[in-house]
């Protein structure tokens, strides 16, 4: 899972980040609304965790941007404002929940995995590139009428690239997410399944989906 901080005070944005990290998410940070607002729109998360008081652009405004433009993924207020008015305001505006400054770092937890577990189960158990199937329920694999039978990490590297169609995604953050630690340069672990999933998926059939980009990585897309 993937979360998205957006907090100017870094003391507390480095606490976040730890603490997150150490419970196997990975975490990115903005320092300002304008960063934030823009890592938001045009990158991928699970989670955002939202300040109001912040440089270049306020939290609400963010939020309201975000929502305006059809960003649905889902927003933890976090903030010394503890007034009910802004936590209305918050709400009103497309949050879906609100924790005030200070706060106990198990109560964020908690709050962090409620709101994951919403949007788990909201999202579609089936998903679909081409004639390419994944069921995130059953595990199972189809492409046309033909069932692929796929390993638990080669599930987990396709489930990865086909919630993240059209997104070109470097070696190391395919690495940060499939297994949880810092990228080696000196290992090919990430090609190998690369190279598993294309004979599974792409071997024999006429369309490709799964394409390197020279230097950059790899995309799951229909050409």
């Amino acid at each position: 899972m993937r979360i998205l901080i957006v907090e100017d005070e870094s003391k507390v944005s480095k606490f976040l980040r730890q603490g997150l990290e150490e419970e196997k998410y990975e975490v990115e940070i903005a320092t300002d609304g304008q960063q934030g607002e823009t890592m938001a729109l045009s990158d991928r998360f699970d989670l955002i965790i939202l300040d109001i008081l912040l440089p270049k652009k306020d939290g609400l405004a963010v939020l309201q941007e975000l929502r305006a433009k059809g960003k649905t993924t889902p927003i933890l207020m976090l903030t010394a404002k503890g007034a009910t008015g802004d936590k209305v305001a918050g709400l009103d505006g497309g949050a879906d929940d609100y924790l005030t400054k200070p706060f106990s770092f198990s109560e964020l937890l908690a709050r962090v995995r409620s709101i994951l577990r919403r949007g788990v189960a909201e999202k579609t158990t089936v998903l679909n590139i081409a004639d390419l199937q994944l069921d995130t329920v059953s595990h199972k694999a189809k492409r046309g009428e033909q069932v692929i039978e796929l390993t638990a990490r080669e599930y987990a590297v396709l489930e990865y690239f086909m919630r993240n169609v059209n997104r070109v995604l470097t070696r190391t953050v395919i690495s940060a997410h499939i297994w949880n630690y810092n990228f080696d340069t000196g290992t090919n672990v990430v090609d190998v399944y690369i190279n598993h999933l294309r004979s599974k998926i792409d071997d024999g059939f006429p369309k490709k989906l799964l394409h390197t980009v020279r230097g950059v990585g790899y995309v799951l897309k229909e050409e």
